[in-house]
């Protein structure tokens, strides 16, 4: 059918979008992902080594999973074989296994390419575990989700993760001058509307390239943009970030230490700024909930309840009525008593747990169900709170070979005042009743 399209020429006059026609022929020639890609990348070393496993992308739209994917198929000889979990159902990946098993009978390899792996259930991301077992495929999935949550243990487990970064501004200005390169005429657009259209794009190659296309068919012979003239052509606003690559992290690292250091009207400022730069308000909102739990914590329990409100009522009103409500948060959380004791136990709790190993509870505090466990001890010795004197047994329970541990301190400040006294209540009750 194609030779038909072909000797009719309508092959030759199908338009292609400028970023298929930009897409590298060799890994070497990715823009952005030297980590992986560059001569001592992730994925370089992989290749030079002979093996190639199962792997993960995670990363934002437009960094190029789907190309490197296609090119790690190339340069490994494997058959490149693509699906999205979007359109994608058992049936489908019954006929890619059973094909699959049909190019390994007569020794050819396939890599299967799945774009948005994340949307597959449970049910459907096991069923890729024998054929990934038993060499079948070499899975690579692509999600923009992180794995560690939207992925089951055991195909994380099989796979390794390599992350892709967002374009930085000096890739992005590599990827318009191959696309000037290509279409053998420069962008219509003065040095400050390039820089716009470089900021527009917010990371994303893919993105860069259709705004490039847009500008090329607006211009008139001769014309040259502004940045004005830019964001009428496109309709899209450039973020007020600095032309330095760091401006959004520069800001919400402001509004962070604006809120820690206790300045409302400096967190309202750096807030406004980022609204008014276009900022993902849902990015916004989970950094005011982070704030929360790492800098006020539980001085002020219910700052994690105000930050989580706000979220629910601007997903509920919109902008830019919700907007208001990240506003009194931030003021809410800037005017709290703050602690990180929460923080920091946390790590310190971490820390023990990963050096400690997989010690067993104390067997007074594990569930005996069955005459066994009984028989071993479980369960023996104790003492159920609410039947002892004020609520309190003072019995310990940590893993014996561990010992007591001490991670939490809460601080003079706001509601950890009144924990610090039950915590040195209950410390004098343990010591008279022998808990440690």
């Amino acid at each position: 059918m194609s030779n038909l399209f072909e000797a009719a020429g309508m092959e030759r006059a199908a338009p292609r979008p400028l970023a298929d026609r930009l897409r590298p022929e060799r890994l070497a020639d990715v823009v952005g992902q030297d980590h992986l890609v560059g001569p001592d990348g992730a994925l370089t070393r992989m290749l030079n080594s002979g093996s190639l496993g199962s792997m993960i992308f995670w990363g934002p739209p437009g960094t190029g999973k789907t190309t490197v994917a296609r090119l790690l198929a190339h340069e490994t000889d494997l058959h490149f074989e693509q699906i999205s979990a979007i359109f994608s159902g058992v049936a489908d990946l019954k006929k890619v296994f059973d094909q699959a098993r049909g190019r390994r009978q007569i020794g050819k390899g396939t890599l299967l390419f799945v774009d948005e792996i994340h949307r597959f259930n449970r049910a459907q991301q096991d069923s890729f575990l024998p054929v990934m077992e038993d060499g079948t495929v070499t899975l690579v999935g692509a999600t923009t989700e992180n794995p560690s949550f939207e992925l089951n243990a055991a195909l994380l487990s099989r796979a390794r993760v390599l992350v892709f970064h967002s374009h930085g501004q000096e890739s992005i200005a590599k990827l318009l001058d191959r696309a000037e390169a290509v279409e053998g005429k420069p962008l219509p657009l003065d040095e400050e509307a390039r820089e716009a259209l470089i900021r527009m794009a917010d990371g994303d190659g893919r993105a860069s390239l259709t705004l490039s296309e847009e500008v090329w068919r607006a211009a008139k012979p001769g014309e040259i943009f502004d940045a004005k003239g830019l964001q009428e052509i496109v309709q899209r606003r450039a973020p007020i970030y600095d032309k330095g690559q760091d401006g959004h992290y520069n800001l919400i690292s402001a509004l962070h230490k604006s809120i820690r250091g206790s300045d409302p009207d400096a967190a309202l400022y750096y807030l406004a700024r980022m609204f008014d730069a276009g900022e993902d308000p849902l990015y916004l909102g989970r950094r005011l909930v982070r704030m929360a739990v790492e800098d006020i914590g539980l001085a002020d329990p219910q700052a994690l309840v105000v930050a989580s409100a706000a979220k629910d009522a601007y997903d509920y009103l919109g902008s830019p009525e919700g907007e208001l409500a990240f506003a009194q948060a931030a003021v809410y959380l800037a005017t709290a008593p703050k602690s990180n004791a929460v923080y920091t136990a946390f790590k310190a709790a971490m820390q023990a747990a990963k050096q400690g190993g997989s010690l067993l509870p104390p067997k007074h505090i594990l569930n005996a169900p069955t005459k066994l466990m009984k028989d071993e001890g479980y369960n023996a010795g104790y003492r159920y709170d609410h039947d002892e004197p004020d609520a309190f047994s003072g019995q310990d329970y940590f893993p014996t070979a561990l010992g007591r541990q001490s991670f939490y301190q809460p601080v003079e400040r706001g509601f950890e005042r009144d924990i610090r006294k039950r915590m040195d209540y209950w410390a004098k009750l343990r010591k008279e009743r022998g808990g440690g």
